[in-house]
């Protein structure tokens, strides 16, 4: 789990593959059962209705694998009956990033609307961090992808992987 940018897709996409398991992206899981862009969704429907589908869509996950690796959305901290289902039945790890990287690799994915719609972007994004950062503390475990190459932050995540791994054989 973790805000935009910090390398869950990256790096779960590639972790899935080594443990040979399901990657699952929570949104887009939420997008296909809802049938819409969660943007549409919380548009027409409402924050609320969202994350009544996130929460559904991550027992459906959880209940449907024995194994996976699962990325969330950062927000699903703000609901805290899913993110507790999230802490009890799954390893949790917190991938992270400076707010400038955090921002640098949206925009290099070619999503400009943080700073096109948004002179105060940065600041937002700070906020955000401040705000969410006890909850995200919380998870088992914390990767800060700053300054790290792909290869590099993908080796730290298979550490936490195997020590997760270690202490269910135990």
């Amino acid at each position: 789990m973790g805000l935009r940018g910090a390398g869950k897709s990256t790096l779960g996409q590639r972790l899935a593959e080594r443990l040979g398991c399901p990657f699952i992206e929570l949104d887009r899981l939420v997008e296909q059962d809802y049938g819409a862009r969660i943007p549409d969704l919380i548009e027409i429907a409402g924050l609320a209705t969202f994350r009544r589908y996130e929460r559904a869509c991550l027992d459906q996950v959880i209940g449907a694998h024995e194994t996976a690796v699962i990325a969330t959305a950062g927000g699903i901290v703000s609901n805290a009956e899913t993110y507790s289902l999230l802490l009890r039945r799954a390893h949790t790890v917190w991938i992270k990033a400076s707010p400038d990287e955090h921002m640098r690799r949206v925009m290099a994915q070619g999503d400009f609307r943080p700073m096109a719609q948004n002179r105060e972007a940065m600041a937002d994004l700070n906020a955000i961090l401040d705000a969410r950062r006890a909850d995200y503390a919380r998870a088992e475990a914390e990767l800060d992808t700053s300054g790290d190459a792909p290869d590099e932050s993908f080796a730290k995540l298979v550490s936490i992987a195997e020590r997760y791994a270690r202490e269910a054989q135990a």
